[in-house]
């Protein structure tokens, strides 16, 4: 009888060793997998922020006042000099623009530019361009990132414009690529909405 209780004991005794044993492991494994994840989350914006080079195509909605306008052009950056071309609309497809940090040049002379950039201040801007918001978000102290379901949001606050006060990129948390930049104003209206349709890192 007391052999039997013995080893009813031990039996006991092992079971919750095991038990414990699992809980604990379960746990740090809990822990690690958490752990795993924000550093998922902050490599894929590390990586954001020191892009060198990229190609994209952009859809790009400008809305002002009076009207919405809508435009497909592509970006390249290599080597420090952004190029941009115009797909879209027709009427101004063709421009080409190439930024160097300091120089502006803008090619297609059969246009009258002066009429034409008129209304379309912001696709020359360089602002627009991801490494723009890439050097705002390093350099200015108003920023901000949030998570929300499957997006990463930068986020940069400035004060020079009323009408360019907020920039937001969102990014792909599973595949860690830009999918959509946007400018607002002092009262949070959207006035430029940037979709990346297609865009390779390198």
């Amino acid at each position: 009888m007391n052999k039997k209780k013995t080893i009813l004991i031990i039996i006991v005794i092992l079971t919750f060793a095991i038990t414990l044993t699992f809980l604990i492991l379960n746990y740090k494994n809990s822990k690690n997998g958490n752990n795993t994840t924000s550093k998922s989350e902050e490599d894929i914006v590390n990586n954001i922020l020191n892009i060198k080079n990229y190609s994209a195509r952009l859809d790009i909605t400008i809305e002002t006042n009076k009207n919405k306008t809508k435009y497909i052009v592509s970006q390249k950056i290599e080597n420090g000099v952004a190029t941009q071309e115009v797909e879209e609309p027709e009427n101004i497809a063709g421009i080409k623009t190439e930024y160097d940090g300091t120089n502006l040049k803008i090619s297609n002379n059969k246009l009258n530019l002066e009429t034409t950039f008129q209304n379309y201040n912001y696709v020359v801007e360089n602002r627009l361009w991801l490494d723009s918001f890439i050097e705002e978000y390093k350099t200015i102290q108003n920023t901000k990132k949030q998570i929300i379901n499957n997006e990463i949001i930068l986020e940069v606050r400035k004060n020079d414009s009323p009408y360019n006060v907020i920039k937001k990129l969102y990014i792909d948390k599973n595949n860690g690529m830009p999918t959509k930049m946007i400018v607002q104003d002092i009262n949070q209206k959207t006035l430029v909405y940037i979709l990346y349709t297609e865009i390779t890192i390198s």
